[in-house]
């Protein structure tokens, strides 16, 4: 299943611009390297599929350091069949030292996993906490390997393959080899800020070309507001009711999010995850929101759905970089308490926003008027339309302050532009807490 070898040099050399970098040691199962990417100083670290050291994974945590302390990113191509055993509890004490030195650096400065060869056990858990985790088809990725668990009679296919990785909400990206997976990666350091207090990097810019759509269309509606070609589509083989991209708007590196017909737990889940990162890095946040609701499914709401809604909620709520939210159709109760809660609320024009469904409205308010009629039906339709139109409006929400400007499809993009040129100063102070205790 391992993909066909690149070579550590040759992987290096595809990722740094122009092929070149400096060592930082070169001995050894695991190298360092320093450069640049896409424009963006860079560090990196790449595996040859030997087992590593204490000492090796030690380097590895060093660079890590290094990071900290310059503000620059981190890459690191995993490959590697797993420690040397015969190190015994320091090889295991050394994999606890770089997930934690993972984990404190979370949020610092970006970190990208890109795994090309075998990433299994402590290493695993390493490639899945970065900020985005790349996979080269033919890499694998596991806790346990697939044939012990075959064996156990725990068999399923494609098990620690890339596409089963994308599939759990873990591997946000799939490249057809190591040398995509390397472009990948250097794509994304590029639209990624240096560390947490930089600022993003400024690109050239088309505005795009395509219309924004009048039905529910989450890929379209982005694409008709992002910098045309610059969308990066992340964890798109998980939760794809919606979708959570990398791109630029007027040159500036915004994340953009859009809602599909329903909202399921792995759709929410990838919502979060993605919002956390652009939270962490203060990158601008689009939400474009049209759907029918969170999924109405007691078995969904068992297996994590409301835990999984409030964490989106949460994580929304609790984000200081600027937000954004489109209200281009539906955005009714929780949905809204949930996405809508931005810094400024662009609302299109026929968009639904209301505390429930205008049918349900109408058969509360006007109970009496509707079992008089000749028809209930078609009284509850009637009314349920005029109430919409009257109450749930675009219109309406800016008149009730719930939204902050009305926009037709073909000004939306104009409409997002100023609220973004707004908020480009925008800062947040917190209450002082060591951190919140959102539903994880």
């Amino acid at each position: 299943m391992a993909s066909k070898k690149l070579g550590r040099d040759a992987i290096l050399a595809t990722f740094f611009d122009d092929g070149t970098y400096t060592n930082l040691f070169a001995d050894g199962p695991a190298a360092a390297a320093f450069g640049t990417a896409n424009g963006q100083p860079v560090y990196a670290v790449c595996q040859d599929g030997a087992a590593l050291s204490a000492k090796d994974v030690e380097r590895m945590v060093r660079v890590l350091e290094l990071a900290a302390k310059t503000g620059n990113p981190v890459v690191t191509f995993y490959d590697s069949i797993g420690a040397k055993l015969e190190e015994g509890l320091a090889a295991l004490s050394a994999s606890a030292t770089l997930s934690a030195a993972v984990a404190q650096l979370s949020g610092v400065v970006p970190q990208v996993a890109v795994v090309v060869g075998v990433c299994g056990a402590s290493a695993a858990l390493a490639a899945a906490n970065a900020d985005v985790c790349i996979m080269a088809e033919g890499a694998e990725l596991f806790f346990t390997p697939p044939f012990t668990s075959a064996a156990r009679g725990d068999k399923l296919p494609e098990a620690g393959t890339a596409a089963f990785a994308a599939k759990a909400g873990v591997a946000a990206l799939v490249a057809k080899d190591a040398a995509e997976a390397a472009l990948m990666a250097a794509h994304v350091v590029g639209l990624l800020p240096a560390n947490n207090l930089s600022s993003p990097s400024v690109f050239a810019f088309e505005a795009p070309a395509a219309a924004f759509p009048a039905k529910r269309d989450p890929a379209a509606a982005l694409a008709a507001l992002a910098d045309k070609d610059s969308l990066l589509e992340l964890y798109a083989g998980f939760g794809k009711k919606a979708v959570t991209a990398l791109g630029t708007f007027n040159g500036n590196a915004v994340g953009f999010v859009a809602t599909g017909e329903q909202l399921c737990r792995a759709c929410v889940s990838k919502i979060a995850r993605f919002v956390r990162l652009c939270d962490a890095f203060s990158i601008p946040l689009v939400t474009v929101v049209d759907t029918e609701g969170f999924v109405p499914s007691s078995a969904d709401d068992q297996a994590g759905g409301i835990r999984e809604a409030a964490r989106l909620a949460a994580t929304y709520g609790d984000a200081t970089t600027a937000q954004v939210a489109v209200i281009a159709g539906k955005a009714v109760g929780p949905v809204f308490a949930a996405l809508g809660a931005a810094d400024l609320v662009v609302a299109l024009e026929g968009c639904t926003i209301a505390p429930v469904e205008p049918t349900v409205a109408v058969s509360v308010l006007y109970k009496d008027e509707l079992e008089a009629s000749d028809s209930i039906e078609a009284a509850v339709k009637k009314k349920a339309a005029q109430y919409a139109a009257e109450s749930c409006s675009a219109r309406a929400a800016v008149a009730a302050g719930v939204a902050d400007f009305v926009a037709s499809p073909a000004s939306v993009r104009g409409a997002v532009l100023s609220a973004l040129d707004m908020l480009a100063t925008k800062r947040a102070s917190r209450m002082p807490k060591k951190h919140g205790n959102m539903a994880l």
